[in-house]
């Protein structure tokens, strides 16, 4: 069996401890703003969900690796910003996929591969400098060109993914650190090290990023790059995607027409 790449258990520990929830609120947000779009009402959502808090209109779940759901008993799943963690995304996926009615919507969100990606460069160099190697420390995140394809495999119709960046301000490095730890993001990978990071790692890293990623106030930014996904249950009613072959018209002779008019 491949090794799991999240600890859970520690997962829910950090969770657990977690007090600063800015990021999962702007992901309650922004479903709020999607589902406003949808010109249908749903009867049966639910969340899939690390803090049900947040969520007191909806019916919620945990994310587990085995998720608490029914076949086809839901017109709506929403998986809230914990997508990243699941050491099976794929099967998530197809769990929420097979929990939703015919034309039954998936919202999902998730942290994507830009996010933190000043910290990651800032921490990789630094261990290499001070301790001579790069151990595991932040999880390797999905790139959004790659997620569309990831609903097809799950057996979504009209799969879509987009995103959108928040960049936030600190001090410094240590105080990034330690707003991660109290969202309960900090490292939970099965392959970190399970002693703590050598102080000199840390305080060239902090010198590092604030050399390169400063502002002019003497702030250093932080990039979370939240990716949407959306997919729909297949239904016969949807729009279907035109065969090769079948277009009317040539796209060849539609940019010389555009050219001769232009």
């Amino acid at each position: 069996m491949t090794p799991a790449l999240t600890d859970r258990k520690t997962l829910a520990l950090h969770r657990a401890r977690a007090t600063a929830f800015f990021l999962q609120e702007e992901a309650v947000l922004e479903v709020q703003d999607r589902l406003s779009e949808v010109n249908r009402p749903f009867t049966d959502a639910l969340v899939v969900t690390a803090f049900p808090n947040l969520w007191p209109d909806f019916q919620t779940i945990a994310d587990d690796e085995t998720l608490n759901l029914h076949v086809e008993a839901q017109d709506l799943v929403i998986h809230a910003l914990s997508l990243h963690w699941a050491n099976d995304p794929v099967g998530q996926l197809v769990q929420c996929r097979r929990a939703l009615r015919p034309d039954g919507l998936f919202l999902g969100m998730m942290f994507g591969g830009q996010t933190l990606h000043e910290l990651r460069a800032c921490l990789a160099q630094a261990e290499a400098e001070v301790s001579g190697g790069i151990s595991p420390r932040v999880l390797p995140m999905a790139e959004i060109r790659d997620l569309g394809g990831l609903l097809q495999r799950a057996g979504f119709a009209l799969p879509v993914a987009d995103s959108f960046t928040k960049t936030v301000l600190y001090r410094d490095a240590f105080h990034l650190m330690a707003d991660l730890r109290a969202m309960g993001e900090s490292n939970a990978l099965s392959g970190r090290l399970k002693r703590p990071t050598r102080r000199a790692v840390l305080t060239r890293a902090a010198q590092m990023y604030a050399n390169a990623y400063s502002t002019p106030q003497g702030l250093i930014r932080a990039t979370f790059e939240i990716i949407c996904l959306t997919g729909w249950a297949p239904h016969e009613t949807q729009q279907k995607p035109l065969r090769p072959g079948s277009a009317s018209a040539r796209l060849e002779d539609a940019l010389k027409a555009a050219v001769k008019n232009g």
